[in-house]
């Protein structure tokens, strides 16, 4: 997958393609039925299939003050976007001069004039320009009038009635529950990043443990969560060793294979305890239990659900 920070002056391969733009945060299950529709849409037109997304994410501009949200930062959104076939990725600084730019201009300038776009993709709340002044229906008259098409899909609904969304994911985890989060993201939700230095105090009680930076993300519901590890083994990135975990608070794990130069992915699959415990010799007493973890592929099986693929 190609990656441009710009639409200017790009590539011919880079142009003229179909593009479905959003944040994707998550690449949730609605994410991916959207990306599925571009797909085919760009399958059908034999365009290149590309995807326009901003960072950082507008609500980290217009809301500085708020907490850590992200699901996924662009790192891991651009490794689940180039495994869903997207062929060009186009990430934009987002700004607020960004911000103040209108409508028409955003699409004259990047769509038009950058990308060249044959069909583009959003969904039906997508909003943009200046006090986002634009919409699905402005999109598909500037479409028109530019001779490219436009697509407003209207959100997805999982079977049990709950749409599809970032902010429905985030929610669960802040409430502790990331077996609901999963199911709304198809797969345990991740977190990526290097073992930092910590204060060793698990050591001293029996659990030797490796902080793991999240920088960034969301911080979910504090508690002890059975977790799969995929160590990043390879000079060539791969994953190739997994093993099973717990974490206190989604920083410190409880592991033996550990390398502070290597990339660590952290699926989190379960919440094991919630509650606070009173003092070290009640959180152990409560974490033998819970950290009776066999090995990488009986963790999945007694959760309910397979390995990591």
């Amino acid at each position: 997958m190609a990656i441009f920070r710009h639409t200017d002056d790009l590539p011919s391969e880079a142009r003229g393609v179909v593009v479905a733009i959003g944040n994707f945060d998550g690449v949730h299950l609605g994410h991916r039925a959207l990306l599925a529709e571009a797909a085919q849409k760009a399958k059908a037109l034999g365009a290149p299939l590309g995807v326009l997304t901003f960072e950082p994410h507008p609500r980290s501009v217009f809301r500085p003050q708020d907490p850590p949200f992200r699901l996924t930062p662009l790192r891991a959104r651009t490794h689940a976007l180039e495994a869903l076939g997207v062929e060009h990725l186009y990430v934009l600084h987002f700004d607020l001069g960004f911000a103040a730019e209108s409508a028409e201009s955003f699409v004259h300038s990047i769509l038009v004039e950058g990308l060249a776009v044959r069909h583009v993709i959003v969904g039906q709340d997508f909003r943009f320009g200046h006090k986002r002044s634009g919409d699905a229906a402005l999109l598909e008259r500037l479409g028109r009038d530019n001779g490219f098409g436009v697509s407003a899909l209207a959100p997805v609904v999982a079977d049990d009635g709950v749409i599809y969304s970032s902010s429905t994911i985030r929610r669960f985890l802040s409430d502790g529950q990331p077996a609901e989060a999963a199911r709304q993201l198809g797969r345990p939700w991740q977190i990526e990043g290097r073992v930092e230095p910590g204060d060793q105090r698990g050591r001293t009680i029996g659990f030797p443990t490796a902080n793991l930076g999240i920088d960034g993300y969301l911080v979910p519901a504090l508690g002890v969560y059975a977790v799969q590890v995929l160590i990043d083994e390879a000079d060539d990135g791969a994953c190739h060793a997994r093993v099973p975990g717990a974490v206190l608070g989604l920083v410190d794990q409880y592991l033996n294979r550990i390398d502070a130069e290597r990339r660590h992915q952290i699926a989190v699959d379960a919440q094991v305890r919630r509650r606070k415990a009173d003092g070290p010799a009640a959180l152990v007493a409560r974490l033998d239990p819970a950290l009776d973890l066999p090995g990488p592929a009986q963790l999945p099986r007694r959760l309910g659900r397979p390995p990591l693929a």
